[in-house]
């Protein structure tokens, strides 16, 4: 691997490490904790000569880092990819700033897609995945634990605050991931999208 053109995607929201006290700054401060030394860091710990980019898209980063992994193998900016992301809680600030605009579950628990989400629950650690061409993985006999068929992305656009879903634009978001990956719509009703997966 070393040396060779294996990108490193690293979905990181800024770093909390940073605002922390400390007796004495080292020549490691900077480059310790900002969120955009950690792709370039794996990547000179490893040898790597692909891309290495730090991503910030506040809760999508882990999966806006997998996208642009698998767009880097698909176009041939890069053979391997080593992709995911990582958050770390620190401080207490997050907290009181995402509870005064009412952005955090009341239980702690996030409620995607339910009638009863009432905001998110925050969470830490970290976790990356490697990503090739599906022939490269058989080849190499790589144990493989799932086939990523397409990857979009978008924004929301205008809707009734930062924070709020746009219907329309996850709906279209929705069709081009099917589109890209074979898949055939039979019916977009409002929120409800009824699709079938082509084999």
């Amino acid at each position: 691997m070393k040396k060779s053109q294996t990108g490193v995607f690293v979905g990181i929201i800024g770093s909390e490490y940073i605002t922390l006290p400390r007796a004495s700054i080292s020549p490691y401060t900077m480059t310790g904790s900002t969120s955009h030394m950690a792709s370039g860091r794996i990547s000179h710990i490893l040898g790597l000569q692909g891309p290495a980019i730090s991503i910030d898209t506040a809760c999508s980063s882990a999966l806006t880092a997998i996208h642009l992994a698998c767009e880097g193998i698909w176009t041939g900016t890069c053979q391997t990819a080593i992709a995911g992301g990582t958050n770390l809680m620190l401080t207490p600030y997050p907290f009181i700033s995402l509870s005064k605009i009412q952005a955090l579950a009341k239980d702690g628990r996030c409620k995607s897609f339910d009638a009863s989400g009432d905001g998110y629950g925050r969470g830490e650690g970290c976790g990356m995945v490697v990503l090739k061409k599906l022939s490269d993985a058989q080849k190499n006999n790589d144990p493989i634990q799932a086939v990523i068929l397409s990857s979009v992305i978008n924004h929301d656009g205008p809707s009734s605050g930062l924070t709020v879903p746009n219907r329309f634009a996850q709906t279209q978001i929705y069709q081009d991931a099917l589109r890209l990956a074979g898949g055939q719509q039979i019916e977009v009703n409002g929120n409800t999208g009824i699709v079938k997966i082509l084999s």
